[in-house]
């Protein structure tokens, strides 16, 4: 396209042909026409990019430290949404999220945002895995199971609000890689063991808190069956359409259960094979 020119030169059948659509002055209705939605199309595409980004990564390009990026990341996007519990908050101000994660993806460690960890898993979103802990409603002497230990960053958050945190992954390479990314970084109360998460860990049952970063289509019973009267489990639950519960277990093995947004996650999964059992 020539705006200073008479010709607007247009390919509207294939990429490799040209066709003359107009043969008029460049003043002329069908010409100022085209030439305001393409130019106003694009004005507008420009903007919406830019306020993305913005919103987005506001400050992110200027800061140098984690330490900032962390604080930034709890105060926008966890805090602000409703995450109150001050100790919680502090603990994931001082956590290196970007430790967690392929190198390639630590430019955007504290963005409000799921990233791929391998083996087509995730870390969840920050917003997340702060709304998911509070829902459990640690004390600090709480002993805690967490199923999908995937890239150990969840375990993490809870090892500093609980007692001890068992945590099991389904995946044996990411099972081994989140615990040396946990010992090289100084957790001492985190135990994680390659495992069919479906199954629970019965040899350290029972346990008072349980919470579950994979979605099943329903509520693994042995779950519930290892929390203690009156734990909680929170646990994302469904197939496609998949909302997130907090489940407390009540006296006689009821379950009063409270759903409490739709959620997105990757589907809790079954092991291929038997996996041996392990110390």
């Amino acid at each position: 396209m020539n705006v200073q020119g008479v010709n607007l030169n247009i390919n509207i059948y294939a990429p490799w042909r040209t066709v003359d659509v107009f043969q008029k002055e460049k003043n002329s209705p069908p010409f100022l026409f085209l030439h305001f939605i393409l130019h106003s199309s694009m004005k507008r595409i420009i903007c919406l990019l830019w306020f993305y980004s913005w919103i987005q990564n506001p400050v992110f390009s200027q800061v140098e430290n984690w330490e900032l990026k962390a604080k930034i990341m709890v105060d926008r996007q966890i805090m602000a949404r409703g995450v109150t519990n001050e100790n919680l908050l502090n603990v994931m101000r001082l956590t290196p999220r970007h430790k967690f994660i392929p190198e390639e993806q630590q430019p955007y460690a504290y963005m409000d945002t799921p990233l791929t960890i391998g083996f087509d898993q995730t870390i969840s979103q920050p917003y997340i895995v702060g709304f998911m802990t509070s829902l459990l409603e640690l004390k600090g002497d709480e002993k805690v199971l967490e199923i999908g230990t995937g890239s150990g960053y969840q375990a993490a958050i809870l090892s500093p609000l609980s007692k001890e945190v068992f945590s099991i992954e389904i995946v044996k390479e990411l099972a081994e890689r989140s615990a040396k990314t946990l010992k090289d970084l100084g957790y001492t109360n985190i135990y994680v063991k390659w495992g069919d998460g479906y199954q629970g860990w019965p040899e350290e049952a029972p346990f008072d808190a349980v919470i579950v970063t994979a979605a099943p289509p329903d509520v693994p019973p042995k779950l519930f069956e290892q929390l203690n009267v009156g734990g909680r489990l929170v646990i994302p639950v469904g197939s496609f359409w998949q909302e997130l519960w907090v489940i407390t277990k009540l006296e006689g093995d009821i379950m009063d259960k409270k759903s409490m947004i739709p959620v997105r996650f990757v589907p809790m999964v079954h092991p291929e094979n038997p996996i041996p059992e392990q110390n």
